[in-house]
Parts: C-alpha cells; structure tokens; sequence
C-alpha cells in the first residue's frame, strides 16, 4: 500500500513539474543557474546597477520595478534611465516634484512610446519615495549629428547644449568588440561612424551616472542589454571615470528552452536573465 501511494505522489510531482511554466530564468556568467534573491543580494553591496533590458520584453519591465521595490526596502537608491534624454531633466523634475502632471510631462519632454506601460511606473515609484531619477542619454539629435558627421562635429555646440552630454572629447575603442561588430552593418558600410554615434550615448549615460551617484545608495540604471553587455558601454566608461566602482551588470536574453543558458551568452553579465521567446511584448 505504501509503495502504491508513493508511485501516486511520484507521478503526480511529476505531472506537476511538467505542468510549471516558467516565464523566466537567471543564470550567472558562468551559466549556471542563480536566483532573484542572489542578484538582490549582490546590487545591495554594489555602487551602481546596469540593469539591461529588451526594450519591448513585458517580464522584464515587470521584473526591474519588482527589483527596484525590493531594493529600496534595504538600501537608498537613485534611479536612471537611457529612455529620457539629459536636456529634459528638467522637466522629469518638476513632474517629480508635483509642479507639473503627467499630461504637461507627456507635452514637455521626448517620451517613448511605451513610456506609460513600462517606465512610468519606475518614475512613479521614484516620486513616491521622493528618489532621484536621472535621465542619462544624450539628446538623440546629437548622436544623429556624430553619426552624420562624426564626433569632432560636438565642438561647435554652445556649452548649453554640451552640458547635456560627456565631457569631450570622449575616448574611444574601436577595438571593443561591440563596436567593431557594428563596423560591419549596413552591407559592411557602416564605418566607423555608428559605433562612435552608440559610443556618445554610452559615455554620456556613464558621466551622468557618475555625476549623480550619492553615498551609501545604489543607483540602478535602466538600459537596452547591448549598451552594457560584455562589460562594456556603460560599464566601460564607468570604470573609466572610477576605476573603483563596484558594478553589478544584468543581460537580458530570449531563449525557446530557458532551462539551460545557450553558450553565446556566457560572460555577457554577472546574471544573465534568460526570458522565453514567446512571452507577449508591449508594443
């Protein structure tokens, strides 16, 4: 009777197993499995987090607020975001403050079309918790102007419109793979004038996370994973500007089998979040 009614609870773990849908999966860089519990543990002793995103991936938006509320319950946090442009700092300020609504934010600044569903919620969080939320990026008009006319084409700007990007001139590496791969778009045409355009929003994101970090806080960046995957990007100048700051990078991948991490994406992060492909996007 008893071997009965454990071939029973066997079978129906089993069942019960096959029948567990996961959405999601964090692995470390070495590919093994981790946990949500191991990334928060490792962000509360970091200076700064690069949190990498799919722009259009619904868990992982789910995932960065889940994050950011759990984060906030141990440590002060600042946040920071590639999807607002530092020349509207201004006007996420005043929305953070009160003096104006989301109707005169949405009038105001430069706001992605999935800004309500996916970021207005971080935003959101940071006003109720009276937290800083940096908007990082350059203005797009001028990574559009480097990639027409490359970066000496910055040097003319008025020192306004230079505040709102990294001090220049910036330092380039044509060699970091990310930048060398983007050499070969465009049919091989590409040149060297579309990394340097992805280099200045990566150093600028990098400067004004920098610039506004606070003592004994952890900022958290938001950003699409290629400005931060493989260490490089954001991580990059980051470490450029403090050779000492103690960083703690998360990819995001699209995987069928989220089981087992595909060997491409080993050493992209310190976790590597693993999302199944057929998960529903926001846009």
């Amino acid at each position: 009777m008893k071997k009965i009614t454990f071939c029973i609870f066997l079978f129906a773990t089993i069942i019960s197993v096959a029948q567990d849908k996961k959405a999601y999966q964090i692995f470390d860089k070495k590919g093994k499995k981790s946990s949500y519990q191991k990334v928060l543990k490792a962000a509360e002793k970091s200076d700064v987090v690069l949190f990498g995103e799919y722009h259009d991936n619904s868990i992982v938006h789910w995932l960065q607020l889940e994050f950011t509320k759990d984060l906030a319950q141990k440590k002060d946090l600042v946040l920071g975001a590639e999807m607002l442009e530092a020349d509207n700092q201004k006007q996420v300020n005043q929305y953070l403050n009160g003096e104006i609504n989301q109707k005169q934010l949405d009038s105001s600044a430069r706001l992605w079309k999935n800004y309500k569903t996916d970021y207005k919620p971080l935003v959101d969080f940071a006003k109720e918790k009276k937290f800083s939320f940096i908007a990082t990026n350059v203005p797009r008009r001028y990574a559009s102007l480097v990639f027409k006319k490359d970066l000496v084409a910055l040097d003319s700007l008025s020192a306004q419109e230079k505040s709102w990007i990294a001090p220049l001139p910036i330092a380039f590496d044509i060699n970091l793979p990310g930048y060398k791969s983007m050499m070969g778009m465009q049919g091989g045409h590409a040149g060297d004038k579309m990394p340097k355009a992805q280099a200045i929003k990566d150093a600028t994101m990098a400067y004004f996370i920098n610039k506004n970090r606070k003592e004994n806080s952890v900022f958290i960046h938001y950003n699409g994973t290629y400005h931060s995957d493989n260490y490089e990007g954001i991580n990059w100048y980051l470490k450029k500007l403090d050779a000492g700051i103690k960083i703690v990078t998360i990819a995001t991948v699209e995987q069928k089998d989220i089981s087992k991490l595909e060997a491409e994406h080993y050493n992209k992060a310190d976790f590597i979040l693993v999302i199944d492909e057929d998960v529903t996007k926001t846009y």
